[in-house]
């Protein structure tokens, strides 16, 4: 393949090629001990939310241009806080994604509402705004469309829809740090969006983060006084709401800082890489095969995943060929055992269903070789047109 950015060393010719870079961190590791050793001794002894953790979100505000940024816990608390900071609570009901990960969900049940399940587009696999429309009600309070994968939702559709009703929209940009639709980056499409920085992500650290983005300096208060049990940050010990332990912590803010110039390579080079696949794979549609859409705008590249028929079958070729690869979401939230409750009798949610049955995900982090993304791609081939 070629690629405008250099390529990075990836493992010795012929061994296997993992889904996930063992050595993600090994360029910064002397400077993440040192890091440790710095923060550790330091006389402060400040372990959460100081100056690095400061500097961190500020960074993170200039470069998104965001009114507030809150670095938190991680991706999960940061929709739980956000949620909170809108009032969800019993009896409200929230529209998520019948297709995703279970904090889409979990977070509304954590607050007492209540996950209401729109189905999929059947190409882009991220929720259908229509099938959104059509799950509002009088006791809708938010809609929350995530990205997926490498695709964006479709969020200015989504927003008209929540200004045309009157409701609150949570943009659930976990994985797609980085990504821009129609010139707004992901997670200020929305009221507020999330990051995570777990070390899979876009943006991974050493460890477990998220944070919240929000255009409005309002709620980025709230969430702020929220991610610290309530406390304002002015006045220790004085609470003025319920809130939860989701602090940053200051080693990961410092290394996220020192990570944070080489961010848009890193992106530039997983765009490369699933354009790259894309390219290769927009033939097999007919053998089974079916490549996300192409293009840039609207993307994220966290996951490059396919839909196969044969899903399993193509996992057990590209394990026999050293190919490492993952499935996620092999079932519908709905249909998960903790929010089965939340279903109504007899609905279904078929395209989540069949995506479910047929996603998988190849490996597209940036350590990855030239050489390894085309026998990932010559794999891929092989096994489409042996049909």
């Amino acid at each position: 393949m070629t690629t405008t950015t250099a390529t990075p060393a990836g493992p010795a010719s012929g061994a296997p090629i993992p889904f996930f870079a063992p050595d993600l961190f090994e360029a910064d590791r002397e400077h993440l001990l040192r890091l440790v050793r710095e923060i550790g001794t330091a006389p402060a002894q400040k372990f959460i939310l100081g100056e690095h953790t400061a500097r961190f979100e500020q960074a993170l505000r200039e470069q998104l241009g965001a009114a507030d940024v809150v670095a938190c816990g991680s991706g999960t608390s940061a929709l739980t806080l956000v949620l909170a900071a809108m009032g969800v609570g019993p009896g409200d009901e929230v529209v998520v994604p019948a297709f995703g990960c279970a904090p889409l969900a979990s977070s509304v049940v954590a607050l007492g509402g209540r996950p209401v399940f729109a189905d999929i587009d059947p190409w882009t696999m991220v929720v259908d705004p229509e099938a959104m429309e059509r799950r509002i009600t009088a006791r809708t309070k938010a809609l929350m469309p995530a990205h997926m994968f490498s695709v964006m939702a479709d969020m200015p559709r989504i927003s008209a829809l929540a200004a045309e009703r009157g409701l609150r929209l949570v943009e659930d940009s976990a994985v797609a740090q980085g990504g821009v639709q129609g010139g707004v980056p992901a997670g200020l499409a929305g009221e507020a969006g999330v990051y995570s920085f777990v070390q899979v992500k876009t943006f991974g650290t050493a460890g477990e983060g998220g944070a919240v983005v929000t255009r409005d300096p309002e709620l980025g208060r709230t969430v702020r006084m929220l991610r610290n049990h309530g406390q304002d940050g002015v006045h220790r010990f004085l609470h003025h709401r319920i809130g939860w332990n989701s602090r940053f912590d200051e080693v990961l803010a410092a290394f996220q800082l020192h990570r944070l110039p080489g961010f848009p390579a890193r992106l530039e080079r997983r765009a490369a890489i699933a354009g790259y696949y894309t390219e290769r794979f927009a033939d097999l549609a007919e053998r089974g095969v079916l490549a996300p859409p192409p293009g840039r705008d609207g993307r994220c590249f966290y996951v490059y995943t396919v839909q196969a028929d044969r899903r399993d079958a193509l996992q057990a070729h590209l394990a026999a060929r050293g190919v490492s690869t993952h499935v996620y979401y092999p079932l519908p939230l709905p249909l998960q055992p903790a929010f089965a409750r939340y279903a109504e009798p007899g609905d279904d949610w078929p395209v989540a269903r069949r995506a479910g049955e047929r996603i998988l995900s190849l490996p597209v982090h940036p350590q990855l070789s030239d050489t390894q993304v085309e026998h990932i791609a010559d794999a891929v081939r092989e096994f489409a047109l042996a049909r």
